[in-house]
């Protein structure tokens, strides 16, 4: 029973440290050419901030993974063996504990000290202090809904335009948004983008993001389609699971013209209110 058991054990340890090192063959089974890292490519301007992250932790866990798997095997096939003598018992080691405490913390500091200023420069208004709202995003059980300021140049107003599902922007601009639910808890999450916000009942949130768009044209290469996926991660009810969106990025040009197409159709008797 010993050897068996060590040898589930060893083949376990062999298997994490395969689906580690194999990810793309094994655990997307296979992934997709534009994954890297269980993550599809990011193309936002703090993407690359957030994938150092994962990596470093992604490289913590598994060099924790392996000293501990190391250790239950090596433990299991010593101490399983039938003995005759008398066992021993003990209310634990001072020193052993100690050390433990210090690498878990240290392993912990590292983490808090990396992340400081990649989530600064996503999350704190200081990041993106004196730019204006570009447009606000609505959740609702089950959609998404966008709303650009209309030809005043004012959200909130009479001349405001509403889209449903597909977020359209510009590339390479530093755009904030508004982000509001109109009945439970949704998160709006953003894959490709490295973007995560809950979004709270009664609360205004503001978020930005910029479409780097030399990593838009790598990740879309050769692909006629180029927009990509809006998620739901909150858990939000029965429709959950059909609560997604997309994103279609453009041209300044192309998006201008866009907004002036859904202006005419907006006001299609000629008449744009307020003029």
């Amino acid at each position: 029973m010993r050897f068996i058991l060590t040898l589930l054990l060893g083949l376990l340890l062999v298997f994490g440290i395969w689906s580690f090192i194999s990810y793309r063959d094994f655990l997307m089974g296979p992934s997709p050419a534009s994954y890297e890292w269980w993550w599809p490519r990011e193309i936002s301007t703090y993407g690359q901030d957030t994938d150092g992250l994962f990596r470093l932790i992604a490289v913590m866990v598994l060099v924790m993974y392996v000293l501990t798997m190391g250790m239950l095997t090596y433990f299991v096939f010593k101490y399983a063996a039938p003995r005759q003598d008398k066992g021993t018992y003990s209310h634990g080691h001072h020193k052993v504990e100690m050390a433990g405490l210090v690498v878990v913390s240290g392993g912990l500091l590292i983490v808090v000290f990396a992340q400081i200023g990649p989530w600064a420069d996503m999350k704190f208004e200081s990041s993106f202090e004196g730019e204006p709202i570009f447009a606000e995003i609505w959740a609702s059980q089950f959609d998404w809904r966008f709303r650009y300021p209309g030809p005043d140049g004012r959200l909130g107003t009479a001349d405001d335009i509403e889209t449903s599902w597909e977020l359209v922007v510009p590339k390479d601009e530093k755009l904030v948004f508004n982000l509001r639910s109109r009945d439970v808890l949704h998160s709006f999450f953003v894959p490709m983008l490295r973007l995560k916000q809950d979004s709270v009942p009664g609360m205004t949130i503001p978020i930005w993001f910029e479409v780097d768009g030399e990593q838009h044209a790598e990740a879309f290469k050769g692909q006629e389609d180029t927009s990509f996926d809006i998620i739901c991660a909150e858990l939000c009810g029965w429709g959950h699971y059909k609560m997604s969106g997309r994103i279609r990025v453009l041209e300044r040009e192309d998006f201008d013209e866009w907004m002036d197409g859904m202006v005419a159709e907006r006001f299609s008797n000629g008449q744009i209110e307020g003029e």
